[in-house]
């Protein structure tokens, strides 16, 4: 059982510092039974995966998930710096924002050659000493991260993709035609499928390996165990929603749930509408012959994307479960912290929309959850804290339970204090007792540093007061901040991803416990930066009277002088809306 002690955080050697009172102070985690060895790293990521898990409230029956969660410290108010998948995944990997990666679209340039050679935090693992490797989508394959995934430089062995994936956007969904498709709807039986299987099942299959591999080396030389970093990227729910067919049948049609907001909002300004594009592509969408840009997707479609999303998240959650069962069965389960989140979030109707693509919180908001063993784990009856990871079957659990959606999830500790995913980086290496890399400085480049901050004095506060929901809160970050860019005023095919040499308008957004502000201003796509004396549009959310933000008041008079005040923080940006006690 790892051991869980209290240490004074130590400064960094350049950037930020850490005032420390006792009420600041962090715990820090060694590995085993020696100071020496380190804890494992496994690092789960999941593709366009909203909030809908039933830990978090939401539809999707996902029980391996939940039992990560009641084992976790929950987070419940994180977001993605772009909700799109290669500047997300950079920005988190990197530990910066994609004004400081300059990546703003999946098939944007390489960081380190186009900006700086910035250090990721598997490269950081790896200089440490730790064993790294990626299997799945971990970064977002191609020439935005040097075409094999950041390798050599951030993995030990050449980073693994199932060789299924190469289908994905083949014509392989079954149409009632008796003809092969492009489709957004795909249950399939896996029989049929290529190579007879899925992506995120030989991926899951991989990593029980290397699990097993590791397991066995450590068995004949356990005197010198070397810690390994494992980042595991899940496919699903990412469209085409492609899954086993039998997933169909734990979401009946008559039990989906329409989206609480599943309208236009008026009151939207049309740079910031995201018209789906991806979704529109697809055959079966495509004959459904929606109006350009604002559709709306038929009704009846929207129960069906919805029904299909919720069956491709329970088998993703499948998967997953895998992975935990076969980290407690290779014996590494006591020693491993798990950290588990998505890249970003995904709208299921709200607002009529559909797909990522824009700055609303459905498409920002994500799930984020950190397992530290023997610290986040439940009290059991023995009064010790321990760790169980058990493949949990979906159909069974229905079978046994047929309301089990509707009764009541563990959810572990929970914190609902703004956080982001360009925390993860300092965060991890806090956790294993690395060096905190410092705080990047305002118009100075390194190669390493963070521009997010470790949560750990969030997590202490957790486990200090597990039934308190806000440990923290007052101290911590004022706002989280998000991105998304647009070509043009109006929306148009490329609105959902524009290259950089189209992108005119940039809209940068920060929300907190209040307001959701969004300034859409013009954007320099050689500079890469904003013009804040050019506002094309502004939107104002007030979320404690309209918490799906389905109305913007931004041009509302009463609402002149909050505007203002927002504006400007909005401009001063994340280093002015870091914690407290961080002196930059």
């Amino acid at each position: 059982m790892s051991k869980f002690r209290k240490k004074e955080y130590s400064a960094p050697v350049t950037g930020s510092r850490w005032f420390v009172s006792s009420l600041e102070r962090k715990y820090h985690l060694h590995g085993r039974d020696h100071d020496n060895s380190r804890l494992n790293v496994l690092f789960l990521v999941v593709d366009d995966l909203a909030p809908v898990l039933s830990s978090y409230d939401g539809r999707a029956l996902t029980p391996n998930i939940d039992q990560l969660a009641s084992q976790s410290i929950r987070f419940t108010h994180a977001y993605s710096q772009q909700p799109v998948c290669a500047p997300s995944r950079v920005s988190f990997l990197t530990g910066r924002r994609p004004d400081s990666t300059k990546v703003y679209y999946n098939r944007g340039l390489y960081w380190r050659t186009n900006v700086g050679n910035f250090t990721t935090l598997p490269q950081y693992m790896k200089e440490a000493g730790y064993f790294t490797a990626s299997i799945g989508k971990v970064f977002h394959n191609g020439p935005v991260c040097g075409k094999h995934d950041d390798s050599p430089y951030s993995w030990s062995v050449l980073p693994y993709h199932a060789p299924t994936l190469k289908f994905d956007y083949d014509p392989v969904c079954p149409g009632s035609d008796g003809k092969l498709h492009f489709n957004l709807l795909c249950p399939v039986n896996i029989s049929t499928q290529p190579l007879g299987s899925l992506p995120d099942i030989q991926n899951t299959d991989h990593i029980l390996e290397i699990l097993q591999n590791i397991s066995r080396k450590n068995d004949i030389s356990s005197s010198d165990d070397q810690p390994f970093f494992l980042a595991m990227g899940f496919h699903k729910p990412h469209i085409s929603l492609r899954y086993p067919e039998e997933y169909l049948g734990l979401y009946p049609l008559e039990s989906i749930d329409i989206a609480p907001n599943a309208f236009y909002s008026k009151t939207q300004p049309p740079v910031a509408w995201n018209p789906f594009m991806d979704i529109r592509r697809r055959e079966d969408i495509a004959a459904l012959q929606m109006s350009f840009p604002y559709g709306p997707v038929p009704e009846k479609y929207h129960y069906l994307i919805r029904q299909s999303y919720y069956a491709a998240t329970t088998f993703m959650d499948y998967e997953l479960g895998r992975v935990l069962a076969g980290l407690e069965e290779a014996g590494f389960a006591e020693n491993t912290i798990i950290t588990f989140i998505s890249d970003h979030g995904w709208q299921l109707g709200e607002h009529q929309e559909w797909s990522k693509f824009s700055n609303y919180a459905t498409a920002t908001n994500v799930p984020v959850m950190i397992h530290i063993p023997g610290v986040t784990d439940p009290v059991r009856n023995n009064g010790q804290r321990s760790i169980k990871f058990a493949l949990k079957d979906p159909f069974q659990l229905v079978k046994k339970h047929p309301s089990i959606k509707d009764k009541p999830v563990s959810k572990g500790l929970v914190n609902d204090a703004l956080v982001e995913l360009v925390d993860l980086f300092p965060t991890v290496v806090d956790l294993v007792d690395l060096p905190v890399p410092p705080l990047c400085s305002e118009g100075i480049t390194l190669d390493t540093c963070v521009e997010g901050v470790s949560l750990s004095p969030l997590i202490t506060d957790s486990v200090k007061s597990p039934k308190n929901g806000r440990p923290g809160i007052g101290t911590w970050k004022k706002a989280a901040f998000t991105q998304y860019p647009r070509p043009s005023d109006n929306p148009r095919a490329d609105s959902d991803q524009p290259a950089l040499v189209n992108i005119t308008i940039m809209g940068y957004s920060m929300i907190n416990h209040t307001y959701h502000y969004t300034e859409w201003i013009g954007f320099n796509n050689v500079t890469c930066e904003g013009n804040w004396s050019d506002v094309h549009a502004r939107e104002l959310y007030v979320l404690l009277s309209d918490p799906l933000e389905d109305n913007n008041v931004a041009d509302v008079p009463s609402y002149s002088t909050t505007v203002q005040v927002l504006s400007k923080l909005l401009q001063n940006g994340w280093r002015y809306a870091l914690p407290a006690y961080i002196e930059q």
